[in-house]
């Protein structure tokens, strides 16, 4: 298929279809604030339509044929749009070049001096959001484009100057393999998309040709704990960093934690020790995205002093262990973890958070992951002291892989009988935790689905005074 390009210095007319997405949603606005005329669809309204709205983009809820009755240039569609769309069919009839969510962003990439990319299976968007942080202390003036909601910068974009890029880098339908950046990040790489990848290995592969994508004079960081990481840097010729453990150019000494489960490390570069930093968010899995940021901004030629005030200005971002509430006493935490391994750690932070009785309630992401995982999700929820189930969320999926949240209650059980519960509803899951609830306890609500609803309608009932039975 003959590449579709937009020249940026000419602006035109897009359509996206999906415009409600979180990284599409961003991508409109940025075209907007550089002129373009942009309007777009969605299945359903969202707080991204709204905003897009908001900012003067017509956005249509439905996708129908009749939304591109007016001119339009060109039509961008993400990976979740299927070829039998009725909107993606009519562009095609019509004639309007098309190109993808990910060869729109990787063609921006182009338009700046330094692109930084953010990649892995997990802690794409704390990382990012770190990064975003620190260049911001640094007065860089970045364009962002981020997975998740950010306070400092009022949502999921930034419009800034022409010199950086910062973005992050998901490999799902190796969409990643659009992309032009200068300065990659590669945090881990584990068994994840497996409706899409073949298998670990197949991954891996993918991980590779990303970093084969980068110019000679281009810089590398990745994690050393990542097995056979030299495999992953091949034959790049650009300047390889390393941080993880000991034998890292970067890596975390005197780690500790305090009341909340906040941790506080001293960097060390070379073997040299940096200005201690005392982050605001919960983890040791933290330390290591915190270690990320720093080394790559390290290469971009940032201060110490510059990198510690960014980390430690970073309070969060919106569904990474974020604080909702009280109810009844008991915190409600919600978290977008979805995978085993973000499971673990996520469980590993909220245990050194204050609490009597950790509640994990958990919502399962798509069937072939909680098919493929099965074993992995069962070992990873142990690390809570009560685990409720709802259903799996079948996000672009069908269920026809015979599997259940019924399946990882009984992983759970077969280890520690009595542990998981399943729930057919959320009206179900949200009786029990009114019933069984107590003051000091720490109730998680976790997927990257719809179950932050959970723990909303759990304060909703709090603040209305209704109780849930």
């Amino acid at each position: 298929m003959e590449t579709v390009s937009i020249d940026f210095g000419k602006p035109c007319r897009v359509y996206f279809i999906g415009i409600g997405g979180v990284s599409m949603s961003g991508l409109a606005e940025i075209l907007k604030k550089e002129g373009f005329t942009v309007s777009g669809s969605d299945a359903r309204e969202s707080a991204f339509t709204e905003q897009l709205g908001a900012r003067g983009i017509q956005v249509y809820i439905g996708q129908r044929r009749e939304n591109l009755s007016a001119p339009v240039d060109y039509v961008v569609y993400t990976a979740a749009i299927h070829p039998d769309n009725p909107e993606f069919l009519e562009a095609k009839r019509l004639g309007i070049p098309m190109l993808s969510r990910a060869e729109l962003l990787g063609q921006l990439m182009r338009c700046y001096r330094e692109s930084i990319a953010v990649s892995g299976t997990h802690g794409k968007t704390t990382t990012t959001s770190m990064l975003s942080h620190i260049l911001l202390t640094a007065e860089k003036d970045p364009t962002i484009s981020l997975g998740g909601n950010l306070d400092a910068i009022g949502g999921n974009i930034r419009v800034g100057g022409s010199e950086t890029f910062l973005l992050e880098a998901c490999e799902y339908t190796n969409s990643f393999l659009s992309f032009f950046p200068t300065l990659e990040i590669i945090l881990n790489i584990e068994a994840d998309h497996l409706d899409f990848f073949k298998d670990l290995d197949d991954i891996r592969h993918s991980f590779r040709r990303f970093v084969q994508r980068m110019p000679e004079n281009g810089a590398l960081v990745i994690d050393n704990r990542i097995r056979n990481y030299r495999e992953i840097v091949g034959d790049f010729k650009g300047r390889v960093t390393t941080v993880g453990t000991a034998e890292a150019d970067y890596y975390p000494t005197d780690i500790r934690f305090d009341e909340r489960g906040n941790a506080a490390f001293t960097p060390s570069e070379h073997g040299k020790a940096l200005p201690r930093i005392q982050l605001a968010v919960p983890g040791e899995h933290n330390v290591y995205n915190a270690l990320a940021a720093l080394a790559a901004c390290r290469l971009l030629g940032i201060a110490p002093e510059q990198i510690r005030d960014g980390l430690e200005a970073y309070r969060g971002t919106e569904r990474r262990f974020e604080h909702k509430g009280e109810y009844h006493g008991a915190v409600i935490v919600d978290d977008y973890a979805h995978h085993p391994q973000e499971i673990a750690a996520t469980l590993k932070a909220a245990q050194k958070y204050p609490h009597q009785k950790l509640w994990c309630v958990f919502q399962p992401h798509t069937y072939t992951r909680t098919k493929a995982l099965l074993p992995e999700f069962g070992t990873a929820l142990e690390g809570a002291d009560v685990v409720l189930l709802a259903d799996i969320y079948a996000a672009r999926e069908t269920d026809t892989l015979g599997i259940s949240s019924r399946d990882v209650a009984d992983a759970i059980n077969a280890d520690q009988p009595g542990k998981a519960r399943y729930f057919g509803s959320f009206a179900e899951i949200e009786a029990c935790l009114s019933r069984e609830v107590r003051a000091g306890d720490l109730v998680l609500t976790m997927g990257a689905g719809d179950i932050y609803r959970v723990g909303e309608e759990l304060l909703n009932s709090e603040k209305n005074g209704n109780v849930k039975e």
